[in-house]
């Protein structure tokens, strides 16, 4: 048999990636075998095993795809704000609601904890939007409108409550509302860490 090319083994890794991701997000990582992710993009079991090396290797990658992609709405929603306090509402804002939306939800809030741990769960969440936080508030820190000695607190702080609302609203029959709601209440917390 032929050895693939580099350019068609990133193009089977990605329709793994897509695929796995897309099921994950549906159905939730025990609800689906690598078999099923295998039959989906038309590749072998051994294929998705080659390109990511075990089923939780499979949703590490899964979950760090939607990381960035919920980073990069936030980068979207800040990218013509000039104004670092505006960019710091925006930016928690577009976390709160792409975080919750039916691509990212089961993935990053529900399963990404359970299947990698609470460790490896962190580290995702600091390399994408977390670096985002820190970086706002370090120009808040550098603007004399956050207090300098506190940007580590307050970027956990603020993480934390953004994580546990995007969980409340999640968990809403009414996302949208419960979506306003929590946003209200950390319009309230952002403004008390201001200098």
């Amino acid at each position: 048999m032929p050895r693939r090319t580099k350019a068609e083994s990133e193009a089977t890794a990605a329709a793994i990636l897509a695929a796995a991701r897309d099921l994950y997000a549906r159905r939730g990582y025990a609800a689906v075998a690598v078999e099923e992710v295998a039959a989906a993009c038309g590749v072998t079991r051994g294929a998705v095993y080659h390109h990511f090396g075990s089923r939780v290797g499979l949703f590490a990658a899964v979950h760090a795809s939607v990381t960035a992609a919920v980073a990069a709405e936030i980068e979207r929603a800040t990218d013509h704000v000039h104004d670092p306090w505006e960019g710091l509402e925006a930016g928690c804002h577009a976390f709160l609601r792409a975080v919750v939306a039916d691509d990212a939800r089961q993935v990053v809030l529900v399963d990404g904890p359970a299947v990698l741990g609470w460790a490896r769960w962190r580290q995702d969440d600091a390399r994408s939007s977390g670096r985002l936080l820190d970086a706002v508030l370090t120009e808040l820190a550098d603007a004399g409108r956050v207090r300098r000695d506190g940007v580590a607190a307050t970027s956990a702080l603020l993480s934390g409550a953004m994580n546990e609302a995007a969980l409340w609203v999640a968990d809403a029959p009414d996302r949208e509302r419960a979506l306003a709601q929590a946003w209200q209440a950390l319009r309230r917390l952002l403004r008390g860490v201001r200098a």
